[in-house]
């Protein structure tokens, strides 16, 4: 009879054992796809709208504009109008 008290005993250590680590095992599964639901996918950026060459124009204007006035040096004026332009 103990050994057969015994062989229960383990059967149930082990069963509860298995329980625990499924349970765990399942609660951090949730916890991930909960994150993942909750976490946006990123949205593709659109490409930025073509730039009208009346635009282009002007900017280069107001900053000529600038330069002349002071407010902009030559090689601040050089390094936007490189960015304007592309």
């Amino acid at each position: 009879m103990p050994g057969l008290l015994r062989g229960i005993a383990r059967t149930a250590v082990v069963a509860g054992t298995a329980t625990a680590v499924s349970n765990r095992v399942s609660r951090r599964q949730a916890g991930r796809w909960s994150q993942q639901e909750a976490a946006p996918e990123p949205q593709p950026q659109a490409a930025p709208p073509p730039a009208d060459t009346p635009n282009k124009l002007d900017q280069l204007k107001q900053l000529g504009d600038l330069r002349d006035q002071g407010i902009l040096t030559e090689a601040e004026f050089a390094d936007q109008k490189r960015r304007i332009l592309g």
